[in-house]
């Protein structure tokens, strides 16, 4: 819908005022509420057809799974993430010593330098270098303590607007024909009728275009993610949940994302064992390669109908407006704006009887 994209664009403007931090504040549950609701819509939906109930058990039983879901997450997967996490952050000043000896080894030893031309003025600076950028870590480690606390207060207040915006969602989902006629009522209040009618159908083709992307890529990620730990749980590949729920997580993102989650998955296995992060780095971009070629087609219906130039021109277009929201929002906003081009050209072109 038109407001998706309203929403970015003056969650990103009031994002650069910061006088504007207690409106922001203010709507978060509200914005929590209609993303719920977004999402679930669909499933409710389906529930409806199939068991044809009253809206409000219908509500109850998408709300049900909806908890399910959160209670999995958090007694079974968070606590192990957690754990994963600490231990990595534990073990940096290890991954720094093994990057260092490494360096060292191969680069100092072998004369590597020397034949490339390198002189002693430029040796010597290049270990002092090494030097300044090891010791700066460490005040960068002690800063993290400090951020985790943060960390976890934006954790805390985002976990009570989740909870607000939950409760705000069940009655967006019990009203909805009714914000959809008040919408419709709206638009023919204030706009001409045709007009009005060419915005409903933008508003519909957003809606079309948004739900089927969000909730395809959605289920599509979840299962990319699955099949990533189970294939890194086989190669007995380190911190596997943690690197599987990135590789799961970037899939989101189009294009960039898959290659965005191979890169700590290779990195951090090849501290352990660089013939391991080599075949964690080919098995994660075979499946890449199935999820483009087979899993993600299968799972969304249909493409975009953009060519892989636009939609990376959209994501990256995308992520300079609005961050990591503006890449994952990108491509379905992208393919609104083709095909009401497209529509609008094809009507242009009908009225002069021209035919392409």
């Amino acid at each position: 819908m038109p407001i998706i994209i309203i929403s970015i664009l003056l969650f990103k403007f009031l994002t650069v005022k910061g006088s504007f931090a207690p409106i922001i504040s203010l709507l978060q549950p509200f914005i929590w509420a209609f993303s719920i609701a977004y999402l679930l819509n669909p499933l409710l939906c389906k529930i409806e057809e199939k068991f044809k109930l009253k809206r409000i058990w219908n509500i109850l039983i998408v709300y049900a799974i909806l908890l399910l879901c959160i209670t999995v997450i958090i007694t079974i997967f968070a606590p192990k993430i957690a754990i994963g996490l600490k231990n990595i952050y534990k073990e940096i000043p290890k991954f720094i010593k093994i990057t260092e000896d490494y360096f060292n080894t191969h680069t100092f030893n072998f004369g590597i330098l020397d034949r490339l031309g390198v002189t002693d003025y430029l040796y010597e600076n290049l270990a002092n270098i090494i030097n300044q950028i090891t010791a700066s870590l460490n005040p960068v480690l002690n800063r993290t303590i400090s951020q985790l606390i943060d960390i976890t207060s934006a954790i805390t207040n985002t976990l009570i607007n989740f909870a607000l915006g939950s409760i705000i969602s069940v009655y967006m989902l019990k009203d909805k024909e009714l914000f959809k006629k008040q919408s419709k009522a709206l638009m023919y209040a204030i706009f001409k009728p045709e007009k009005a009618e060419r915005i409903i159908e933008i508003g519909r083709e957003c809606n079309m275009q948004f739900s089927s992307f969000l909730i395809g890529k959605m289920i599509d990620s979840a299962i990319i993610g699955l099949l990533c730990f189970i294939g890194l749980s086989i190669l007995k590949t380190p911190y596997a949940l943690i690197l599987s729920t990135v590789v799961g997580v970037t899939n989101m993102i189009p294009y960039f994302g898959p290659f965005i989650g191979m890169i700590p998955a290779t990195v951090i296995t090849l501290f352990y064992s660089p013939i391991k992060a080599l075949w964690v780095m080919i098995f994660i971009f075979l499946l890449q390669q199935f999820d483009g070629l087979y899993l993600g087609p299968k799972i969304l219906g249909m493409h975009v109908g953009l060519s892989p130039f636009w939609i990376i021109t959209a994501v990256t277009i995308g992520g300079g407006v609005a961050g990591v929201m503006g890449m994952l929002l990108a491509v379905p906003i992208a393919a609104v704006i083709k095909t009401m081009v497209q529509k609008y050209v094809d009507a242009k072109l009908a009225e002069k009887n021209i035919k392409i």
